[in-house]
């Protein structure tokens, strides 16, 4: 029977010939990770050891961690916070990746996201997998069933279908897409499905616009998505010395929940407005062109990639951000801050008044210079609503890098259609 993307790839971690929508059954992981944060991973632990009696792992391998939050107050609360996940992870034997970036940009750079494989993590925008035809599930505090079992009980979704015609015009990006699907079929037109992408239109994406549309599938109610894998995709895993996997494509006649077709070249810039990024929210850039802002912010895990860089530093070479501005910038992973250094990129930006900040998650979620009463921030984060960024008083909304760059220099949200960077 001619089966999906996802239906494919878990058909083989289930050890069966193929799989159906609406089955449950136990699939088993290639990966199952995690990022320590207190209340999540330092309670799993416990779990494992006192509940399960858990002492050794059968495959290590399989599990790996990342420290990205909590990083940049150096004081007692975080040591210990880590200090948890250090000992647990020395005590297991598994891979602990510190300070290296943003996991979800971590885990392609060190391998671990092949094409046709399944990961795990409790949270959701581990679906950035997808830009390489992996699939990359967020199963929030179930993730405890796989690391006890090295399996869990999944239902097989549904999964609707993109196909990509066209190409990005310059100033529009993956940003752009995801809200206009969410402005399209609402914030919960996907729900429990996988968006599929597909066409000459996806071919032309970057494959880091590729992980920041895959890496945002949550806010369609999705669990996750997946892109076919191209030579794109395989060129760059192969530039990162990361060779392995089996391309997974969907059979002609494949079964699908929705089928829809956008063309990229029709985008304009969107923004999103405060109070989360539901289809109401979803606006074009211009209908809020004006709206003061104080800070600005390009980074996250689904931004904050080299196109992202190279997309503000389009805009701002040559000019400076408008006064009373503070723009901050924040590489996904220490690999990109460093590409982006050798490319003159960061030079750019702190020419124009931009600080560059180590990467972390800690901006994103108000724990690195937390938003105040009143403030207006226009951010690549991945999420606005009320106290995200700090103050519950604070107004966030959501753009891409080059608008988010665009507003910066302006002091006011405003879209940069044209603005290119070769």
């Amino acid at each position: 029977m001619p089966s999906t993307i996802t239906e494919k790839i878990l058909a083989r971690a289930a050890g069966r010939d193929e799989v159906h929508a609406g089955e449950n059954l136990p699939v088993r992981p290639d990966r199952m990770m995690a990022y320590d944060f207190p209340g999540y991973t330092d309670v799993m632990f416990r779990q494992m050891y006192d509940d399960f009696a858990i002492t050794e792992l059968a495959e290590p391998e399989r599990y790996v961690v990342f420290i990205d939050h909590m990083l940049t107050r150096g004081d007692g609360r975080e040591q210990e916070v880590h200090q948890v996940t250090r000992d647990w992870c020395e005590h297991y034997g598994i891979a602990l990746h510190e300070a290296d970036g943003i996991g979800h940009q971590v885990m392609v750079e060190k391998g671990y996201v092949v094409p046709g494989a399944f990961l795990i993590h409790f949270d959701g925008h581990v679906s950035g997998a997808g830009a390489f035809g992996a699939l990359g599930w967020g199963v929030r505090r179930d993730l405890l069933e796989g690391w006890v079992t090295g399996q869990l009980f999944l239902d097989v979704p549904a999964t609707t279908r993109f196909d990509l015609v066209g190409e990005f015009a310059p100033g529009v990006d993956s940003r752009d897409l995801v809200h206009e699907i969410i402005a399209l079929l609402g914030a919960d037109g996907c729900a429990h499905q996988v968006m599929e992408f597909g066409g000459p239109g996806a071919e032309t994406m970057a494959i880091g616009h590729r992980q920041s549309l895959c890496g945002m599938a949550m806010f369609t109610g999705a669990v996750s998505a997946v892109f076919e894998p191209d030579d794109k995709a395989r060129t760059h895993l192969e530039a990162l010395g990361v060779a392995g996997g089996e391309p997974v494509l969907p059979d002609a006649g494949a079964s699908y929940a929705a089928r829809h077709t956008i063309d990229l070249s029709a985008l304009r810039p969107r923004v999103v407005e405060p109070g989360s990024a539901r289809a109401g929210n979803t606006r074009h850039a211009t209908e809020l062109a004006g709206t003061p802002v104080t800070k600005a912010f390009i980074g996250s895990c689904a931004s904050g990639r080299i196109e992202d860089i190279r997309a503000a530093a389009a805009v701002l070479d040559g000019r400076h951000v408008a006064a009373g501005v503070d723009l901050n910038v924040v590489p996904t992973s220490q690999s990109v801050h460093d590409q982006a250094e050798a490319e003159g990129l960061l030079d750019v930006l702190r020419a124009a008044g931009a600080s560059v900040a180590r990467s972390s998650c800690d901006f994103c979620f108000g724990y690195q210079k937390p938003l105040q009463p009143e403030e207006n921030c226009i951010s690549t984060g991945v999420l606005n609503i009320s106290g995200r960024m700090g103050s519950t008083a604070a107004n966030v909304y959501m753009g891409s890098a080059t608008t988010v760059a665009a507003s910066a220099l302006a002091g006011t949200i405003t879209a940069a259609e044209g603005v290119t960077r070769q």
